[in-house]
């Protein structure tokens, strides 16, 4: 028997590929900026520090819009917060192309084109498909639309490297901005409003309250708080490594492809890895695959450092990053959605993202820095599977429980 919150299963399916094909357009563009780095260089001569510092406040941008473009679609719907975003989005790309100074470059990358990818990103897209799925179903349905991501990185890193190799980068971002308008259409299934009886979970207030209500609950919560640690070292590694992995194949004399392709295997590698914990999250408690999955990080990170810098060896390196690579973001929803159910779910996930990319605004900015003063990212490195570690311990004390809000009292109410 269906309730009013679960689409039938064709929709439910189409709600879920249009969700994942946004993505797939939306992450891929933003993960594949990294390779625009030098070209950028080349026609500014802006130099790395300020081409970094852009897309340090381009990460920071798209984690601070999530929150506040997830409260929108809450309020107002997800068609114009998903419209808006590709219009965004394809203005920033187009503009990058004419910039020539530190302040334009911030103002087109990290900010139009940061905040346009924002709005048809994890936090809007999860919350609009979860609001129309039964709780078994949404573990699994985030990891579908994760994987979406993955799989745009895959196309897209090696599609802007080819476009930039033989047309210039220029032709690549408008190909991007292209790319962004594409979306709108991709939408239409997600249009539909949001059910009003939300199935829940045992032990849920009866209703979720209002907004206000529910963030000033999560900022009690200290399960909630828990999730924004692990996740503000998940934006470090993630974003260390699209800026700067180019760069680290550079320093080791290795032809540009070796970048992209090395970017396409995480996008490939991490289509498996979030189907996998998607699955996985309906089996088994959601903080031990957080820690396992930081773990791993940490682990991989390691054996790189000591291995020859060859080509396989960045291959190699890259496969086993990217089962890990964006397989947090099911069970970190999954946990949100958990403890403070769905109604506000793109708030209240889109503010663990804003913490997720304070992480990875310093993984951006302190890898040009670390360039510049050391000549290598070694640091970075050692910060990065520091980091990593840290994070694995800090999900550990999470509570896989709602959180229980009690009716307020009528008499209290009346007095």
């Amino acid at each position: 028997m269906q309730t009013g919150a679960q689409a039938p299963r064709g929709d439910a399916r189409l709600l879920v590929a249009s969700a994942a094909a946004i993505l797939l357009i939306t992450m891929g563009a933003r993960q594949t900026l990294g390779l625009f780095v030098a070209p950028l260089n080349r026609a500014t001569g802006l130099g790395i520090v300020a081409i970094s510092l852009a897309m340090a406040i381009g990460q920071f941008v798209w984690g601070l819009a999530q929150p506040i473009f997830g409260a929108a679609a809450d309020r107002l719907g997800t068609r114009r917060v998903l419209v808006a975003g590709a219009l965004t989005l394809a203005a920033g790309a187009t503009l990058t192309t004419a910039v020539s100074n530190e302040l334009g470059l911030i103002l087109t990358i990290g900010v139009l084109f940061a905040a346009g990818a924002a709005a048809g990103s994890f936090s809007i897209l999860i919350g609009a498909t979860a609001r129309h799925l039964a709780p078994e179903k949404r573990a699994f349905a985030s990891g579908v639309v994760n994987a979406g991501g993955s799989l745009g990185q895959f196309l897209l890193a090696p599609i802007s490297q080819l476009l930039i190799s033989s047309f210039g980068w220029v032709v690549a971002m408008y190909a991007l901005a292209a790319a962004a308008l594409a979306t709108i259409p991709l939408a239409r299934p997600l249009f539909r409003p949001p059910p009003t009886d939300e199935p829940r979970a045992p032990g849920t207030a009866l209703s979720p309250g209002s907004l206000r209500e529910q963030l000033r609950s999560a900022g009690r919560d200290r399960s909630y708080w828990c999730l924004h640690l692990g996740f503000f070292t998940c934006g470090f590694h993630i974003a260390f490594l699209v800026t700067h992995l180019p760069g680290e194949v550079n320093l080791c004399a290795l032809p540009a492809s070796v970048a992209a392709g090395s970017l396409a295997i995480i996008g490939l590698s991490n289509v498996a890895g979030s189907l996998g914990i998607g699955w996985l999250g309906g089996a088994f408690r959601m903080k031990w695959l957080l820690f396992y999955v930081y773990l791993t990080r940490a682990v991989a990170i390691g054996v790189y450092l000591m291995m020859p810098r060859t080509p396989v060896t960045f291959y190699a390196f890259a496969a086993v990053l990217g089962l890990t690579w964006l397989s947090t973001v099911p069970p970190t929803a999954g946990l949100v959605g958990k403890l403070f159910g769905v109604r506000y779910l793109a708030t209240l996930f889109g503010l663990t993202l804003l913490s997720h990319q304070i992480g990875g605004f310093f993984g951006a900015w302190l890898g040009g820095i670390a360039l510049v003063r050391f000549g290598d990212y070694g640091w970075m490195w050692y910060a990065d599977m520091s980091l990593a570690l840290a994070a694995a311990l800090i999900n550990l004390p999470i509570r896989e429980a709602p959180v229980v809000r009690r009716p307020a009292d009528p008499l209290a109410s009346s007095a």
